[in-house]
């Protein structure tokens, strides 16, 4: 189905059109490490993009959440997911499962995922089987590393601008220099503490031999991608993203510094970076081997674009984020629907509702309160079926909970329209009646439409 694209989607499609008409038929530069200004220009142009390489995690773990992705993947607890790219619902062709703090979500391209809970101190929740248990219990120990591992990142950060030496690594790792900044705004210890407070974690998969339709990456020509050019959604601003990578073998490592081989190595999977819009700076292409993390720092995500280069085996990641959950709690959205109720008056045996307040601000926010619950809530949940059961039952309550304030914010909308349309009542009463709710209600017909579209 084709729907109307947003001002951003079109905004973002014009940038697009006028970088790759400005390309015509050329191809920007891009960096491996193979080439002599790879370092350098990571330490001019991306300082904030931290590696550590596999030798920083403790075996152990990484014993741990390999098994735990095999184990969820056995059990098909990952799913592609429907989304809006361009105006159009599309299936990505990676595989995913949203792990996290009880009752978070996190949106992108306008699909909503609900955590599956890690079993965080005071957690309630049950899981199908121990193994998805044992699973969600990893992802929360590999999160606690991963913001370790962050905070020192940061202070390594901070310490390079405060001293203004060349003794703080960006990379670490046998093969990567110890490399200086440039300028860096360095919060204190709290705001670093809070930036990488990662609350949930966005697993992926996908194996590029079933994938034969990959997109060509358009600008630099590094190949198929498995992610497109993006900047990740519904953050915290200025927060770090942790990413862990897991490929289920490794080819042979050697072509990497085939001077024979132009560019990345098609065989290995890479992550690549640039800045956003810009043709004059090179590109980077790093290569990710097993166990690999790499991290995006302070304002990285929004002034630069990331996407990720298939290899040839199957690939996980865990990809470990501070979700904005201001708007996306299973809390916040409980007391929304509570505090819109509270204009009921009365109500009867068969559902029927008497408001206290006609007041055009208060109708007006309990109609918004209705399509909330319902296009961000309830529909997108149920739209994607049964796919959470397969590892917990954890939001059956909850929504069978939003359900019932939904059906009782159907009954208020009658009430409103009762009172718009009841003869006697002042015109003006009548017309800020009808004025204060008009928008959402038609904005419900319009939604209720495409959900129904979407779902043929």
């Amino acid at each position: 189905m084709k729907r109307t694209p947003t001002t951003e989607e079109r905004e973002r499609e014009a940038k697009k059109r006028r970088l790759l008409e400005e390309l015509e038929d050329t191809w920007l530069p891009y960096l491996t490490p193979k080439d002599d200004e790879f370092y350098q220009q990571w330490q001019l142009k991306y300082p904030k993009l931290i590696l550590r390489e596999a030798g920083r995690v403790p075996e152990a773990l990484h014993e741990e959440v390999r098994a735990a992705f095999r184990s969820l993947h056995a059990r098909g607890c990952l799913f592609r997911d429907l989304v809006r790219v361009q105006g159009k619902d599309v299936l990505t062709p990676v595989s995913r499962l949203l792990i996290g703090n009880p009752g978070c979500t996190y949106k992108y391209l306008n699909t909503r995922l609900f955590t599956v809970p890690w079993p965080v101190t005071g957690s309630d929740a049950k899981y199908r089987e121990a193994e998805i248990a044992a699973a969600c219990q990893t992802f929360l120990k590999l999160n606690g590393h991963l913001q370790a591992e962050t905070v020192q990142a940061w202070e390594q950060l901070a310490a390079r601008e405060r001293a203004d030496v060349d003794a703080v690594p960006v990379c670490i790792g046998p093969d990567f220099p110890r490399v200086g900044l440039g300028a860096f705004d360095a919060p204190d210890e709290a705001d670093i503490r809070n930036r990488s407070a990662y609350n949930v974690t966005l697993l992926n998969f996908m194996d590029p031999q079933k994938m034969p339709y990959l997109k060509e990456e358009p600008y630099f020509g590094m190949g198929k991608m498995a992610v497109s050019w993006h900047h990740d959604e519904n953050l915290v601003e200025r927060s770090a993203v942790a990413v862990y990578s897991h490929s289920f073998a490794d080819p042979e490592e050697e072509s990497e510094d085939d001077p024979q081989l132009e560019g990345r190595d098609p065989d290995i999977w890479h992550v690549g970076f640039k800045i956003s819009w810009d043709i004059e700076t090179p590109g980077l292409a790093i290569p990710l081997h097993q166990g690999d993390c790499y991290f995006m720092l302070d304002d990285l995500n929004a002034t630069h674009q990331h996407c990720v280069l298939a290899g040839l085996p199957p690939r996980f990641s865990s990809t470990h984020r501070v979700a904005e959950c201001s708007t996306g709690t299973l809390d916040y959205i409980l007391q929304r629907c509570h505090a819109a109720l509270q204009n009921i008056l009365h109500e009867a045996d068969n559902g029927d509702v008497s408001l206290k307040s006609l007041e055009p601000a208060v109708l007006k926010q309990g109609e918004e309160v209705h399509n909330e619950v319902e296009f961000e809530w309830l529909r997108q949940f149920w739209f994607q079926g049964n796919r959470y059961k397969k590892c917990t039952d954890w939001w059956l309550g909850p929504m069978a909970q939003l359900e019932e304030l939904w059906r009782k914010m159907e009954f208020m909308t009658n009430a409103v329209l009762r009172e718009a349309r009841r003869e006697g009542a002042p015109t003006e009463q009548r017309q800020e009646i009808a004025a204060a709710v008009l928008a959402s209600l038609a904005t419900r017909q319009n939604l209720r439409q495409e959900w129904r579209t979407s779902s043929e």
